[in-house]
């Protein structure tokens, strides 16, 4: 490719690439690609800063807000992502919009830009079945889902690519999205039993739970003081707000509680409402040091998962690496890139004389209208 031009991945391109590759080759090289870089992230080499942007009421509730992050020496990868509760009700629309863009550290230019939207829903998927795996019991058998809209999918596939789930308990205050949960999973061919029940069953039951809620601000916990299995995991995906929570306290100061990004962790996730006592080291600590961390597949744990840059990164570096392979994308001319780098108006210079006069006689024609 013209190294002055950028490839866009569209939605459509990035589907491509799913239907080419296979859903489960593509969530397997998601899972183990993620896990590994998170076995090599040292900070030095890695920047990745808190998320940042715009939380507001009007129109509607919602944000869009960028998550950076700087490989040193190579590239930076910026997330923005659009988070609108009332999208799917109101608009038909994901509750997540988000696109994913590349640029090079020697020269600025954007190398790539590509939907954020499937690669967001599978990178969380991947996320939780990342620390899962290290946390929950290795002989797992049912799975909760409480929220079924399109993070559940994704987490579903995810799991069942590192547990044999037997039964899958799940739950949604929209009753189309817990109708509709068990057809829209067809596509991952899993003998699995779905069925629904209420949140406490879910609690009391599950070994490993998982809560993609759109739960409004100042309306959590979603449960209190259920009973559950002394060993239950709780990826708790849906905390990314301030003052929007899924867990209960009570169950937050019983459990070893992971947060992904400690610092973001604190503002808007799970770990907002903890005193530093209570907050166990990260997924990073954890996942380079797993044999210090297996013991605690014995008693309740929670992963505070509020989406992290570095898992952008490793997507958005996979689907790149698949577009090449199967030559999708497009490349464009995006910037405006002169022969003459100190010449803007070079385009201008260029034109013939004879259509730049007859621009200025329609310009000043119109003008006299």
């Amino acid at each position: 490719m013209n190294k002055n031009k950028t490839l866009l991945l569209s939605a459509r391109d990035v589907q491509e690439i799913v239907l080419n590759k296979g859903l489960d080759e593509v969530m397997d090289s998601l899972i183990e690609r993620l896990e590994k870089a998170l076995q090599s992230y040292h900070p030095d080499e890695v920047k990745i800063p808190m998320r940042s942007g715009f939380n507001y009421e009007k129109p509607v509730t919602g944000l869009i807000e960028w998550m950076p992050l700087y490989h040193k020496g190579n590239d930076v990868v910026i997330k923005v992502v659009g988070y609108h509760p009332d999208n799917p009700s109101e608009r038909n629309l994901p509750t997540i919009i988000s696109s994913i863009s590349a640029y090079c550290t020697k020269t600025g230019h954007l190398k790539g830009i590509i939907d954020g939207v499937l690669p967001t829903a599978l990178r969380t998927g991947a996320s939780s079945a990342v620390i899962s795996k290290i946390l929950a019991k290795k002989d797992a058998k049912i799975l909760g889902l409480i929220g079924c809209g399109a993070q559940a999918v994704t987490q579903l596939h995810a799991l069942s690519r590192v547990f044999d789930f037997e039964k899958i308990l799940i739950f949604d205050t929209d009753k189309n999205a817990l109708n509709s949960f068990a057809e829209r999973t067809k596509s991952l061919q899993l003998n699995i039993v779905i069925e629904a029940a209420d949140i406490t069953k879910i609690i009391e039951q599950s070994d490993v739970v998982c809560t993609a809620t759109s739960v409004d601000v100042g309306k959590g916990p979603l449960f209190n003081g259920t009973a559950s299995k002394p060993h239950l995991h709780i990826n708790a995906v849906g905390a990314d707000f301030p003052g929007k929570v899924e867990i209960p306290l009570s169950f937050l100061q019983e459990s070893f509680v992971c947060p992904d990004f400690k610092l973001q962790a604190l503002v808007e996730g799970e770990c907002q409402r903890l005193d530093e006592k209570y907050i166990g080291p990260d997924w990073v600590q954890v996942i380079q040091n797993q044999q210090d961390y297996t013991k605690y597949q014995n008693e309740k744990t929670v992963f505070d998962s509020t989406g992290w840059a570095l898992e952008d990164w490793v997507v958005t570096d996979l689907f790149m690496e698949y577009a090449a392979e199967l030559g999708l994308g497009t490349a464009i001319e995006l910037e405006s890139i002169p022969e003459d780098a100190k010449s803007p108006y070079e385009f201008v210079r260029e034109m013939p004389t004879e259509t730049l006069i007859l621009r200025e006689v329609e310009y000043v024609k119109n003008e006299s209208k």
